[in-house]
């Protein structure tokens, strides 16, 4: 099988294209490389940009392709929320242009990363699919509209879809060869590790009277490896059964920010400075997965996602590439 993946060259992308090589699809990559690395893929790569209609249009035209996977947006919660129209034309429009795409060239399946953002302040712990939809940034509601638009692509033109609504995206390649990159950096993880490294003074949380056993906010973290293992098992579910569908990819657990901190401070044997700062808006006490839908369904469950895995990848990642894929010499 031959597969499209826009933002291929990203953090989640680049992990998922790897493991769908090492199953045996034929990957093409398409990615703008605003957050993309072409140095983390050993696919064809075409540089463009999804708001670009001739650009995505022509990649289609070229070649045929049995699916594809959107990873292409920004996702950056704050940030939306000081550049709204920068997330709902990137979010939105992009990914129209996609579809619109696709349609024209009688591709008939899309796997699409969503997110829990667009849950925002859950009603319930833990998290089901069925939770109220009621998000808190311009990023969570961006995701919640294209869900809306595939549902309609569904309905009108039989473009059948899988949305993964991912947690929080943690962890790096078994062998450190590829990670997270993103500068600055804007997940927890990577921002800790700053700070080991030496690059950066200290460590912020943001608030710690918050309703949870230490007072810090708890998240659900899934390791990148394991969210690539669900789109290839999403792949395989529309080719099995041609039927749409959502779940939550999450781990299932909450862990709190000081729980991060000891682990990190553990894994790397540093002893770093840390300070507590006021909360930022908008960040619920804790919200975490229940995954059960996705392990029923898809037959999907996370191998790499305990807290320790996640550490030690991570780290490995970032203390062999300090810069990201920038080379360290001079």
């Amino acid at each position: 099988m031959k597969i499209l993946v826009t933002g291929g060259a990203g953090y989640i992308g680049s992990h998922t294209v790897a493991e769908l090589q090492k199953k045996g699809y034929e990957v093409v990559v398409f990615d703008n490389l605003v957050y993309g690395h072409k140095e983390s893929i050993t696919c064809p790569l075409v540089v463009g940009d999804l708001l670009h209609k001739d650009e995505i249009n022509s990649i289609f035209k070229k070649q045929k392709f049995n699916s594809v996977i959107h990873f292409a947006g920004y996702a950056a919660a704050g940030e939306s929320m000081q550049l709204p129209a920068k997330y709902f034309e990137n979010n939105i429009q992009s990914g129209v242009n996609l579809l619109e795409a696709m349609r024209k060239n009688e591709v008939k399946k899309i796997v699409f990363s969503s997110s829990c953002a667009q849950y925002g302040f859950p009603q319930k712990l833990p998290v089901t699919e069925d939770e109220s939809k009621r998000p808190v940034s311009v990023y969570g509601e961006s995701k919640l509209m294209f869900e809306k638009v595939l549902s309609w692509y569904d309905k009108l033109f039989e473009i059948k879809n899988i949305c993964l609504r991912y947690f929080n995206a943690a962890g790096a390649s078994l062998d450190a060869s590829i990670g997270e990159a993103k500068q600055p950096p804007t997940n927890v993880i990577p921002i800790m590790m700053k700070v080991v490294l030496g690059q950066a003074e200290k460590f912020a949380i943001f608030g710690n009277d918050y309703q949870t056993p230490d007072g810090t906010c708890i998240r659900d973290y899934i390791h990148v490896l394991d969210l690539a293992s669900a789109h290839i098992k999403s792949l395989d579910y529309l080719e099995k059964n041609n039927t749409s569908n959502y779940f939550n990819v999450g781990y299932g657990i909450g862990y709190s920010v000081k729980d991060i901190v000891e682990m990190v401070k553990k894994i790397s044997g540093v002893d770093f400075k840390v300070e507590v700062g006021p909360r930022r808006p908008g960040d619920p006490d804790a919200i975490y997965a229940d995954n059960s839908k996705i392990k029923k369904v898809l037959g999907w469950k996370p191998k790499y996602s305990d807290l320790e895995t996640i550490i030690k990848t991570a780290w490995n990642w970032h203390k062999s590439h300090p810069n990201g894929y920038q080379s360290t010499e001079v």
